[in-house]
């Protein structure tokens, strides 16, 4: 049930319903948005990560956890973590992208057994401190965001491609069965990322943001797209000249994969219907949880915890 109460001075379901956030569109299309992104994929390739893995020692469900670290585009150290079986094959590989704010260590419990699966840190958040970039999200999300070329996004979904780059060298064998995961912040840059790069095959997207900055920017939250919306006001050029670049929305209609996706009916830090543009938008096989709400506690939030983890398995195992 989607929550009734709460303390946001505006409505974090922006009046939508299931049916009409089914019907919203993305934006057209900016001229030279494939390219833009095809030319950043190829720069990213030339990139030699030099991963170095420490063995933490620690084992916990099965996995063994490792620190990793490796170089990024524009020379960014990044950092993260790296999770395999303890013991037994490694059949398959995946991408963890996060929230904004980071993270604070990888996750040895989730359901998806045979598996490494890599950890990063996207630059100046956690584990990727990269000054002068802000740690913290309302800065960090407008940084260089007067520069189409230079945001700080784009270096972000560079790191998404450099942490897949890294683990199939170490893992050659996951080729043609890697995956990738991100929900909010994650499931924004993984949207950006993953139709320019055929190397993976599956991916879960969830309350992802950056769908629809048009809409968005009409919308007041409690996240990241606050800061956005409020730098656009004093600067109303970067709506033109740098977010069609960016608009997770535009590119989900070039994903061809399939792609599980969790949208939430009421977010107050992830607008609902940008949430839902990425879903409606994408161009391949697709799989929509709907979740009561995101970025908030609600009643039964454990239960759709629950069914969202044992969909993400599912829709796995054939990876």
């Amino acid at each position: 049930m989607i929550p009734t109460k709460h303390s946001y001075p505006y409505d974090p379901t922006y009046g939508y319903t299931l049916e009409t956030l089914l019907e919203i569109d993305c934006p057209p299309e900016v001229d030279g948005f494939s390219d833009f992104w095809r030319g950043a994929y190829a720069a990213a390739m030339k990139v030699a990560p030099k991963a170095r893995i420490i063995d933490t020692g620690f084992v916990e469900n099965g996995c063994r956890l490792y620190d990793i670290y490796y170089t990024s585009t524009d020379g960014m150290k990044i950092g993260g973590w790296l999770v395999v079986p303890a013991k037994g094959p490694i059949r398959r590989g995946f991408v963890m992208g996060h929230g904004y704010g980071g993270r604070e260590q990888g996750d040895c419990h989730f359901p998806i057994k045979e598996s490494a699966i890599i950890f990063p840190c996207m630059r100046g958040q956690s584990r990727s401190p990269n000054p002068p970039i802000s740690p913290e999200a309302h800065w960090h999300v407008t940084h260089d965001i007067d520069k189409p070329t230079r945001y700080v996004i784009r270096g972000c979904v560079e790191d998404t491609w450099l942490a897949a780059t890294v683990l199939l060298n170490l893992y050659p064998q996951v080729e043609g069965h890697l995956g990738y995961l991100g929900s909010s912040f994650g499931g924004g840059v993984g949207a950006l990322a993953l139709p320019w790069d055929d190397r993976f095959q599956k991916a879960h997207l969830g309350v992802p943001t950056f769908g629809n900055h048009p809409l968005r920017l009409k919308m007041p939250t409690s996240g990241s797209g606050e800061s956005v919306r409020k730098f656009v006001k004093k600067y109303p050029g970067v709506a033109e000249k740098t977010l069609p670049f960016y608009d997770a929305a535009v590119a989900a209609t070039h994903i061809k994969i399939p792609v599980h996706c969790v949208c939430a009916l009421f977010d107050p830090n992830v607008c609902p219907p940008g949430q839902f543009a990425v879903y409606n938008a994408l161009a391949g096989p697709k799989q929509l949880y709907v979740q009561d709400a995101g970025h908030f506690a609600y009643d039964n939030e454990a239960q759709q915890g629950a069914e969202i983890m044992a969909e993400i398995e599912a829709f796995f195992q054939d990876l």
